[in-house]
């Protein structure tokens, strides 16, 4: 029975499984609710290239985001403007907001559309680490009133304006390839405009306003966009959709990039390797700074997600390797384990078909370099209950013979070699003695008595 379940396991674990959400015709709903991070730009990305494959109807791409990361925030809008599929935004439900790079999103899509009662804007840029430009800084240029009643004005240094035209260049281009109001997005970036659903569709910032999914996608029906394939007609009335949930990786990487946790790892990474540097051979605290820092410049967008993978691979390995030579009580073999197993998961898809690291490899590898920690935890344990064979340990409790005759100090032969001796009762010339103690180069010895029949 047990050969016929593993039978049928090996069967479906090759049958070219498809999601509910990814039928031809379907409407496939993406939900990014809370910051834009690296793990929600791998969701959005897999998704749309799930949609492409399949060729869906659409997706739509409920937000519900404060803002987050540039680069992150880049990733998805390239996403969005090469798929073939139409993406509608949708600030979703009511009381969400699609803030900071939820607004360049939400502009980036071939429809943009709001629920009541939420609102978009607020899309200044502001460095990770600070010194970047804040709304309103005035560089004694005339601030403009926008049409949110906000003030658009110029920061001072270089740096700041640099970023900033950048980002409204940025902005208005999506507009303009989208027919959007291009004015009021400069305005949310030079001066954090915010807009409400009803007031954003008076001004032409998106093109509807829907209570519900239902009544999205029958607003959207019949529409004409133009995506990277050429242009489609929206065919979504009545039309159910069904929801891409995110799978293990990505709510996993979704954990580490959260910015509460990626400030944790950072003070963890920085604190563990000063503590290893005060304290050389503590191993413990440099492994878990290591990987760390290493989990903190990912998720803060320092380390690109295969550069990422890469170095806790390396570490991993390097980590394993060292346990072999290192005396840390299985700290760097655990350690390298953990790097290792999480370097594997964050570099497991490539965004290249065919080239990504299957999970039951990763699976495979991780437990064969767990085994490999675990076998020489065996080795060392068992090293260490058999006897000692050199060193000082060793030659206490040695039997030997007395070279010569002597009452306190003479010479004794113990293990082929001649020592210096010291007795509290007399020898005699081949006598035997038995090692007591040593002291500098000389021994303490006893005579030994034998037995009749020879024996000690």
């Amino acid at each position: 029975m047990g050969r016929i379940l593993l039978a049928l396991a090996a069967l479906l674990g090759t049958l070219p499984w498809t999601s509910a959400a990814a039928r031809a015709g379907g409407v496939l709903l993406l939900r990014v609710d809370g910051p834009i991070s690296p793990a929600s730009a791998d969701y959005v990305r897999r998704g749309l290239d799930e949609a492409a494959e399949t060729n869906a109807a659409a997706v739509v791409l409920e937000l519900d985001t404060p803002g987050g990361l540039d680069a992150a925030m880049r990733r998805i809008i390239k996403a969005i403007l090469a798929s073939p599929v139409p993406v509608i935004g949708y600030v979703a439900p009511s009381g969400s907001r699609a803030a900071s790079a939820g607004t360049y999103i939400l502009y980036a899509c071939h429809v943009a559309a709001m629920a009541p009662a939420t609102n978009l804007g607020a899309a200044t840029p502001v460095s990770l680490f600070g010194g970047g430009p804040r709304p309103g800084e005035d560089a004694g240029k005339p601030a403009k009133p926008s049409s949110a009643g906000a003030e658009a004005a110029t920061p001072a240094d270089a740096e700041s304006r640099k970023v900033l035209n950048d980002a409204v260049a940025y902005i208005r281009a999506l507009a303009l390839q989208r027919g959007r109001n291009a004015d009021w997005a400069e305005q949310a970036v030079r001066g954090a405009a915010s807009l409400p659903a009803e007031e954003a569709l008076r001004l032409h910032v998106i093109d509807f306003v829907a209570a519900d999914l239902a009544a999205l996608l029958d607003r959207v029906d019949g529409r004409r966009v133009q995506t990277a394939a050429g242009e489609r007609v929206l065919h979504t009335r009545g039309v159910t959709p069904v929801e891409r949930a995110p799978d293990w990786r990505t709510r996993f990487l979704d954990v580490i990039a959260n910015p509460s946790v990626a400030y944790i790892l950072l003070l963890v990474g920085i604190y563990g390797l000063l503590l290893e540097g005060y304290n050389p051979g503590a191993v413990l605290p440099g492994v878990v700074g290591a990987i760390a820092l290493l989990l903190a410049l990912y998720a803060l967008q320092l380390l690109p997600v295969n550069f990422a993978g890469l170095g806790l691979i390396a570490l991993g390995v390097l980590l394993i390797v060292a346990e072999t030579f290192v005396p840390a009580y299985g700290s760097l073999g655990i350690g390298g384990v953990v790097a290792f197993v999480i370097g594997s998961v964050v570099l497991m898809d490539t965004g290249v078909p065919g080239y990504g690291i299957p999970l039951h490899l990763l699976v495979g590898v991780s437990l064969a370099a767990a085994l490999v920690v675990a076998g020489i935890g065996w080795l060392a344990l068992r090293t260490r209950r058999r006897p000692v064979v050199s060193g000082r340990e060793q030659m206490v409790g040695s039997v030997g013979e007395a070279v010569e005759a002597f009452a306190e100090r003479g010479l004794v032969h113990v293990h082929g070699e001649r020592w210096q001796a010291l007795t509290d009762a007399p020898l005699q010339a081949g006598q035997a003695v038995r090692v007591l103690g040593i002291e500098g180069l000389t021994l303490r010895v006893t005579p030994l008595e034998r037995t009749p029949e020879g024996g000690a």
